[in-house]
């Protein structure tokens, strides 16, 4: 059951991801840095992904003084081939041309990033390279997950500025946003996962009784 959680957290995170990109009003700093490579340098989006996932497992790696997380270069994989695969299905679908079509299309998919975010990493299977990154330094400096996350925008935003990415008032929005709604949504799913998840192991234990 908590792998299936691991994907449709995934899933959730991706598609939110592409509404964002679809909406036309700045992505997150780390999806304009994909954008940007992708339009100037080639590759596709989710293909980035995966480059840049290699380069900070190795940053991880380094920041904790362990072997490299090599399972979150699965979750890496995952996120790029759903990022592909939802542009591929909405591109022609989601294009809003109102301004008030594109905040809430935006509003949407930032919503949904954060809630399929908080999915995935309550399975703690194997948290994105990016993700991790994030908890890393929420250990390393002491402070919450807002903070944490909110200093990673910042880095990647700089990078995103110098390779012309999709930067915008949605860019803001996420800088600002981004860890508040993640925040927000940790203890929910958490609690609400946790509750799922006790439920299945027991079903299962008292099946597998009757079984005998």
């Amino acid at each position: 059951m908590k792998y299936v959680f691991y994907v449709v957290g995934i899933l959730l995170l991706t598609l939110g991801v592409t509404f964002t990109i679809q909406s036309d009003l700045g992505t997150s700093p780390f999806d304009a840095l994909l954008v940007g490579l992708s339009r100037n340098v080639g590759l596709t989006i989710g293909g980035w992904e995966i480059l840049i996932a290699l380069l900070l497992i190795g940053c991880n790696s380094i920041l904790k003084r362990q072997r490299p997380e090599v399972l979150g270069l699965l979750t890496a994989l995952i996120t790029g081939v759903g990022i592909d695969m939802w542009l591929f299905l909405l591109q022609n679908v989601i294009t809003p041309e109102l301004v008030i079509s594109k905040v809430v299309w935006f509003g949407i998919g930032l919503v949904i990033i954060g809630l399929g975010t908080a999915i995935y990493l309550h399975t703690h299977l194997a948290p994105n390279p990016i993700d991790r990154l994030t908890l890393i330094i929420q250990e390393l400096t002491r402070t919450n997950i807002f903070l944490s996350r909110t200093s990673i925008y910042v880095i990647f935003l700089t990078m995103a500025m110098i390779v012309d990415g999709p930067i915008g008032v949605g860019t803001l929005l996420t800088v600002c946003l981004g860890g508040v709604i993640l925040n927000y949504f940790m203890p929910i799913t958490g609690k609400t996962l946790d509750r799922i998840l006790t439920h299945s192991s027991t079903s299962t234990n008292d099946n597998q009784k009757h079984s005998i």
